[in-house]
């Protein structure tokens, strides 16, 4: 008997029927860039569409958000220099916008997922997700910085701290910080396998944290951030992260990694999460501006890909269009 796999493929009805991969709004998180002018609207250049905003802005982009069905967001702070230093203190000050910011977002939309960025670049004269030592990064002075940035986040509303630092036991230091504060309720999505990608590129403008070009400082990420190489290696980082409590197992960048989101969703019934980074959304949002791609079709057939590879959460810079194209 002749199998004819296209009667299947008949029609959208049909198509749906057999349809094996679900996306919704409700997969998604949008990034958000903050800065600490409350009116502020500034473009991100390399990354069209994408914005640094202030409380005011951010109010009103988590509003629309909400409109189309996104309730997920990451936060992440684009700090002035006057407010950086060697060992970041500003992270935990009680003046720090991005922890005022939090408040304000949790008071008026208390049913929002709200997720922080964990690590000491934003904050880092130095640049690096941990402190610079003689020229080196030290991770485990970092930690101790790490723990009280987590607990100051939870304090402020964050629902779960995104420690994107690669910090060798991070996760397991900043879980016994939280839980020793009585914050055992506030989740952990550890940046399991954070590669050291060349896809950063518009972020780091951004937040203005990439590496500083100095002596005895290293002008990359390639010590603590994992080798592209790589894919074993990623097993072992999540069974690390799993066992020291982590709530989520997070693959960063997400398109040249599907392999590995496939792995550890295989290895591991953590959900798994995904960022669809800035310079994989970027490369898109060129090639759709020259004409060459459909920007729709291609977006979502790129969150479609992570989302098939094993991916529970992706975090998108599309995933407010998304929301806006399937909202019914």
């Amino acid at each position: 008997m002749l199998s004819r796999p296209r009667r299947n493929r008949s029609s959208a009805a049909v198509r749906n029927l057999v349809r094996e991969t679900e996306l919704t709004a409700g997969h998604l998180v949008q990034p958000i860039f903050l800065m600490p002018d409350a009116g502020a609207r500034l473009p991100i250049p390399s990354l069209p569409g994408t914005y640094r905003l202030g409380i005011d802005e951010v109010l009103r982009e988590i509003e629309d958000c909400r409109k189309v069905g996104l309730a997920s967001f990451m936060m992440f702070p684009a700090v002035p220099e006057e407010h950086k230093d060697k060992t970041g203190t500003y992270a935990t000050s009680e003046e720090n916008f991005y922890l005022h910011a939090a408040r304000a977002i949790k008071d008026r939309f208390p049913d929002v997922c709200l997720i922080s960025d964990a690590a000491l670049d934003p904050y880092s004269s130095d640049g690096h997700d941990g402190v610079v030592i003689d020229g080196k990064i030290h991770n485990d002075e970092s930690l101790k910085l790490l723990d009280a940035m987590a607990v100051a986040q939870a304090r402020a509303g964050f629902d779960v701290i995104g420690p994107s630092d690669m910090m060798d036991g991070r996760v397991g230091s900043i879980r016994r910080a939280l839980d020793s504060e009585g914050l055992t309720d506030t989740g952990i999505m550890a940046y399991t396998a954070k590669y050291a990608s060349a896809f950063y590129g518009p972020f780091r403008d951004a937040l203005d944290s990439a590496p500083r070009q100095l002596a005895d400082v290293p002008s990359d990420k390639k010590t603590y951030q994992m080798d592209p190489a790589n894919a074993r290696e990623a097993l072992r980082e999540g069974a690390l992260d799993a066992a020291e409590g982590a709530d989520f197992l997070m693959v960063k960048p997400a398109l040249n990694y599907l392999d590995i989101i496939w792995r550890l969703h295989d290895a591991h019934s953590l959900p798994i999460a995904a960022y669809h980074v800035s310079g994989e959304c970027a490369m898109l949002l060129a090639a759709a501006d020259k004409g060459w791609l459909d920007y729709e079709q291609a977006a979502t057939e790129a969150l479609l890909s992570i989302r098939r590879a094993g991916a529970d959460v992706i975090i998108s810079y599309f995933a407010k269009d998304f929301a806006r194209w399937n909202a019914k």
